[in-house]
């Protein structure tokens, strides 16, 4: 008898989990914004909010949090305005004719140290040849 009604508890509760899970609400992000900016007018405390709304404090909290966080990145985001599409275009369009500079004067001066190398050399060995004829 002991064992029946354990199994049955136990399968009672899974199902109640079950239900709850399945029919758990989704809330849009106007009401979040409802609800989060009706605790931040204080009208009422935000236990007796969080009651008629049906949801945790713990859950008004984030999403307040969330809400108050947008907002400071959003009005930092305006501070230093953010580039647009056609912005980031010409930035790449100059990014890759600077690397393409910088790349032929790397190669420039690459060729201009072997020349001096190959002119030093030769006057080395002129310097030699002058020598040993005087």
């Amino acid at each position: 008898m002991m064992a029946y009604s354990k199994s049955t508890k136990r399968s009672a509760e899974k199902t109640v989990r079950d239900i709850r899970r399945a029919t758990r609400r989704n809330y849009s992000a106007e009401e979040k914004i409802r609800i989060v900016l009706e605790g931040l007018r204080g009208e009422d405390s935000i236990a007796e909010l969080c009651r008629k709304e049906g949801i945790n404090q713990n859950l008004y909290y984030r999403w307040s949090k969330e809400f108050l966080e947008a907002g400071k990145k959003r009005l930092a985001g305006d501070a230093v305005r953010e580039a647009t599409s056609d912005e980031v275009k010409g930035l790449r369009s100059e990014s890759l004719a600077l690397k393409e500079m910088l790349a032929e004067l790397m190669l420039e001066n690459r060729l201009r140290k072997k020349a001096c190398v190959v002119l030093k050399v030769t006057l080395h060995m002129i310097g030699d040849e002058y020598a040993s004829h005087l």
